[in-house]
């Protein structure tokens, strides 16, 4: 056990990371989630370090409506998954305190059985607020995850309607967990949602339930079939499923590792994980400007001002805008 915080050098916690050490992962992804700029700089030393030791796992989004069931798909599959001989980290991202930013939603309490197996680890993390409700460093906890061995890593999403495409520029494989029994089987459902779905699993496919679980999987499965495949070479697969039962789950798994296999073969698999490489990098700058433009003490001065101006109708928002982003073009 480390003691002292301030031993915790970048050097230290990539050693710790590559060696499994659970305290020493949760402390390095404490840091590079930290917005401190006196953190950043030793994040991405950290980042830099395990690099190569990265991108060995099989990326999985996890996303519906809530109470749809997802903890408990996800404990399910995890644990299987775990019994075929992977390690299995959970991003489970919860919804933001908007007074304290953060996690509303405790995950390890809906995952205890996960929570407490050694081949498993399972990270809330609070959105921050963040468009789509995706945490802005998901994407650096998953390379160190990968660097610490889990060879499976499942993003679970807040299920609002406005995180699916984000997670879908994270992911290789991109679940949709879906009800029967709620009325209307497709009501509410947006085309944009099923388009980024590799996989629709109506869960809750048990009891008195099962026959509507079924007849909601055949409407799906007739829909599917007008929509954009989201992956090149690949056909959505509908499916009906119980996480509480445990019923296909090892299909759920084998349509994952299905996918895994036709997608490494026709290429579709390392042209859309340098794609989002690439999208990575853009979101990146736009965060950077961003954080530059608001802390520029010249847009400071100005901001309340203009504010108020467009709130009250005195000024219009592009030129509000236009002016503001002139005060940084001054240097």
């Amino acid at each position: 056990m480390v003691s002292n915080q301030r031993t915790l050098t970048p050097e230290v916690l990539a050693s710790g990371v590559r060696a499994g050490d659970r305290t020493l992962l949760g402390r390095a992804i404490t840091l590079i989630e930290s917005n401190a700029p006196h953190h950043q700089a030793d994040a991405q030393s950290l980042l830099k370090l395990l690099l190569p030791d990265t991108g060995n796992s099989i990326r999985l989004g996890i996303t519906g409506v809530p109470g749809a069931g997802k903890s408990t798909l996800i404990e399910a599959l995890g644990q299987y998954v775990i019994d075929k001989g992977h390690r299995v980290a959970v991003l489970a991202v919860d919804p933001s305190s908007s007074l304290t930013r953060g996690s509303i939603l405790g995950d390890k309490t809906r995952m205890q059985t996960l929570s407490t197996n050694d081949n498993a680890f399972i990270r809330p993390s609070p959105s921050g607020g963040t468009l789509g409700g995706v945490a802005r460093k998901t994407r650096e906890s998953m390379l160190l995850f990968e660097a610490a061995g889990y060879d499976v890593i499942i993003v679970e999403t807040i299920g609002v309607g406005q995180s699916e495409i984000t997670v879908r520029s994270l992911v290789d494989f991109f679940l949709l967990i879906q009800l029967a029994g709620a009325g209307d089987e497709l009501q509410g459902i947006k085309r944009g949602v099923m388009e980024l779905a590799d996989c629709i699993a109506v869960n809750k496919a048990d009891g008195d339930n099962e026959q509507r679980a079924k007849t909601a999987a055949a409407d799906l499965e007739r829909a599917v079939h007008y929509l954009q495949p989201a992956t090149e070479g690949w056909t959505t697969k509908v499916m009906t499923v119980s996480a509480l039962a445990g019923v296909n789950i090892e299909m759920a798994w084998s349509t994952v590792e299905e996918f895994v296999a036709i997608a490494k073969t026709n290429g579709a698999f390392e042209t859309r994980r340098r794609s989002q490489q690439t999208e990575w990098l853009h979101a990146m700058i736009r965060e950077r400007l961003a954080e530059r433009f608001y802390s520029d003490p010249r847009v400071a001065a100005h901001l309340n001002e203009i504010e108020h101006d467009v709130a009250n109708g005195q000024l219009p928002v592009t030129e509000a805008a236009m002016k503001l982003l002139g005060y940084t073009e001054t240097d």
